[in-house]
């Protein structure tokens, strides 16, 4: 606990209580205790994060699931899918999340990093696809999705060095970088959902505050109709997307 203290974590008797009921062994404990002092993200260190009732296995520089994304599970799962798509996936903890609430839905995960796919197939995620975005995904989804949950990189790129350091020195910056103003990826994900959306599905994604008024922009581009659900306890914001009604 010392040496995590001095390391500046926060909470270091309870982190390390937690690795001290993780380890096997004491070599174990005290190798976990130099990566968190390091700097690594506890989730990673101890190989789990518990998120939104589930407990997500977590390989070494996969992102972590934040809890202010437990909205877009709980959004998600009041839309009640047959089919869920989590796209930028990382450990899949989004889709085993509602999964967990909704048990029996057809779930689809995908990323590009094969590092963070692998992850998801450890989380018992059985159609799990790697690659760019759509590309990912086999063609027989196109019009069956009712859920697209896609928790793309929201970050500013200028932003990048601002953030904590567990984030920008252990995380893929793949999963954080969103480009100028943070919204590239979403732009590509809005302009093709209509194609992938069943009808009176839905597209789900996290913005911040500032985001908000292009991030509609941009769907109403691609023939959507958006709002914006805010959850307060959370601070999180999240963009509910749907195929314009002609």
């Amino acid at each position: 606990m010392e040496r995590l203290r001095a390391a500046g974590c926060v909470f270091a008797e309870d982190e390390a209580a937690i690795i001290e009921a993780t380890a096997t062994d004491a070599e174990h404990r005290d190798r976990m205790v130099e990566r968190r002092a390091g700097g690594e993200p506890l989730e990673q260190v101890v190989g789990h994060a518990d998120f939104a009732g589930v407990r997500v296995r977590l390989r070494p520089g996969v992102f972590v699931p934040r809890v202010r994304s437990e909205l877009l599970v709980r959004v998600a799962a009041e839309h009640d899918p047959k089919v869920l798509v989590d796209l930028c996936c990382g450990s899949g903890a989004l889709g085993l999340a509602v999964r967990h609430r909704r048990p029996g839905i057809e779930l689809h995960a995908a990323d590009l990093d094969p590092v963070a796919t692998a992850c998801a197939r450890d989380n018992g995620i059985a159609d799990v696809h790697t690659g760019d975005l759509y590309d990912a995904l086999p063609s027989t989804l196109q019009n069956r999705v009712d859920v697209l949950i896609a928790n793309v990189p929201y970050v500013a790129t200028d932003h990048i060095p601002f953030l904590p350091a567990e984030a920008r020195d252990h995380e893929p910056r793949m999963a954080l970088d969103g480009g100028p103003d943070g919204l590239d990826i979403f732009r590509r994900v809005a302009g093709s959902a209509p194609t992938w959306l069943a009808k009176g599905g839905i597209l789900l994604s996290e913005i911040t505050e500032a985001q908000a008024g292009e991030a509609i922009a941009a769907t109403a581009r691609s023939g959507l109709d958006a709002e914006v659900i805010y959850d307060e306890d959370l601070d999180a914001r999240v963009v509910r997307a749907t195929v314009r009604k002609s």
